[in-house]
């Protein structure tokens, strides 16, 4: 027979345990979308202990939508690879241009993160960052519905030895940083420069580019690059931000080994 109450105590018992477990971590990734995804399917992949935190219920942000509810996405070439490792069917389109089914390639994303050992946290929210000796260290982690109901509860932190904002366009732990830790950004102002009207090759060119470290200990990868080095957006397609997840994942393990 079936018990309500072993069913909760199973739920509460492995949650506990899989919150515990994450304390202490390699890395701390913010933002469940297509680059947060892609670095921390290749962070697990490296065996690296690595916990994401995406404020939805649900992970994939914008791309589970592809272009205005059209759930296709295009992709370039360079990107095709990535996806094709996930085991995503892709579709030559025309010469430069690759389609692919925006559902797959999110299940896919989650799916291979997550059975390689990345764990994943949804309905949590970013409230504030750890900085220590002008190093970002840790987050400081609520959930979104406390967030959603301007409820004062106090929230719980998480160390890291490094983070990832992968916020998409609010960049919102950058945004912490800039108004409380009082560190510089590695930005031409020091400061978010914010993203630019829509231009989809020049983005997807600058997205590699800004995706690195903003200050010591937290990286930025996705559209949270380019809207805090001040480039434009791209629109629906997503090669660039699977490319800017990898380049992330790549930039830290070097700095991990």
């Amino acid at each position: 027979m079936l018990d309500e109450i072993k069913i909760s105590q199973a739920i509460i018992d492995a949650y506990k345990e899989k919150l515990l477990n994450s304390l202490e971590v390699d890395v701390a990734i913010v933002g469940g979308g297509p680059s947060g995804l892609t670095c921390a399917y290749y962070l697990a992949k490296a065996k690296k202990k690595v916990a994401l935190f995406e404020r939805k219920l649900s992970i994939g942000g914008g791309m589970w939508a592809g272009g205005m509810m059209f759930n296709k996405i295009v992709i370039q070439k360079k990107a095709k690879e990535i996806l094709e490792e996930l085991g995503v069917k892709t579709q030559h389109y025309k010469e430069g241009y690759y389609l692919a089914d925006s559902v797959e390639a999110v299940c896919a994303l989650g799916y291979k993160a997550a059975s390689l050992g990345a764990t994943i946290f949804n309905l949590m929210s970013i409230e504030d960052v750890l900085v220590r000796r002008n190093r970002v260290c840790g987050l400081v982690l609520n959930w979104s519905a406390v967030e959603i109901a301007s409820l004062h509860v106090d929230p719980l932190t998480i160390r890291a030895k490094f983070v990832v904002d992968a916020t998409g366009h609010p960049a919102e732990v950058v945004k912490v940083v800039q108004a409380k830790s009082g560190l510089s950004l590695k930005t031409k102002t020091g400061n978010i420069v914010g993203e630019g009207s829509m231009w989809a090759e020049l983005a997807e060119e600058k997205i590699l580019k800004n995706t690195r470290e903003v200050c010591s200990g937290l990286y930025v990868c996705g559209m949270a690059s380019n809207a805090v080095f001040g480039a434009p957006r791209m629109g629906p397609i997503f090669g660039g931000m699977l490319l800017s997840g990898r380049k992330a994942s790549q930039a830290i393990l070097k700095r991990l080994r």
